[in-house]
């Protein structure tokens, strides 16, 4: 049957620091679980199940709620903190976690798809690295010649998040938010007859209320109750075609 991942980066709320503005770290963890609620409401409302990729750094701040999410939904590693990294991060970020939820976590992902080594992903422990966007965005990164779909490096499973297999549109946030929903869901259509799997992420803080921030348009475009709304149909839409399934169940049974 056709898969789908679903998957939400849950963080610190730093974005508007890449864009001049300082956001007080209290506000910065508020702002995350304000859409984190939303989203756990929408997952409920439609049954469906997911991995929160989820920074230390805030899951210390709110151990009951991840530990909460954990009885359902995988959580994976997002490092410790989403602005620094050093490689012993990838080691203590998972003990935190597993701490935390009394669970191992086996994926994880690094903040803002950045490179890290999966050498070093696989000797912390993890079995899966979700950190690639086999794409090119300007000024991030340039992954056209690599797999589109899941490929192992060593003992790790790379589960690349998903483009469209003609021109390798990114099936992300940024064109969830920017795309009309109609060419969205088209590319999701051509992925899904194409790879039988679609690996989709997010962010909890696109669901709250992000306009006073001083984000650019295409970041601040469809947040709140317009993403939860679009995030909705699209859940409605791909649960008559495939199912929802964690990262981790997919990294078990893959071939």
């Amino acid at each position: 049957m056709i898969k789908v991942l679903l998957t939400f980066d849950v963080e610190e709320f730093d974005v508007p620091e890449e864009y001049g503005s300082s956001v007080a770290f209290e506000k910065q963890i508020e702002v995350s679980t304000i859409g984190l609620h939303k989203i756990i409401s929408l997952l409920e409302k439609h049954n469906v199940v997911c991995t929160f990729f989820t920074t230390a750094n805030y899951a210390l701040q709110q151990r009951d709620l991840i530990k909460s999410l954990s009885l359902k939904h995988e959580i994976a590693s997002h490092g410790f903190y989403h602005s620094s990294f050093k490689a012993e991060d990838l080691k203590t970020s998972k003990e935190t976690l597993e701490e935390i939820i009394n669970k191992p976590v086996t994926g994880f992902r690094m903040a803002r798809l950045a490179p890290v080594n999966d050498l070093e992903i696989e000797k912390a422990g993890y079995s899966y690295n979700s950190s690639m966007n086999p794409t090119y965005i300007p000024g991030r990164y340039n992954h056209l010649n690599k797999p589109r779909t899941a490929f192992y490096v060593g003992k790790v499973l790379n589960i690349p998040t998903s483009v469209s297999p003609n021109l390798r549109v990114p099936l992300f946030w940024l064109s969830f938010k920017n795309f009309p929903l109609w060419y969205f869901k088209l590319l999701m259509k051509q992925t899904l007859k194409r790879d039988k799997v679609v690996s989709l992420y997010f962010h909890p803080w696109e669901f709250a209320d992000i306009k006073n921030y001083n984000l650019p348009k295409y970041i601040s475009k469809h947040s709140g109750n317009a993403m939860l709304q679009r995030l909705e149909e699209t859940i409605i839409d791909l649960k008559t075609k495939a199912e929802f399934i964690t990262m981790d169940d997919y990294a078990r049974n893959f071939k």
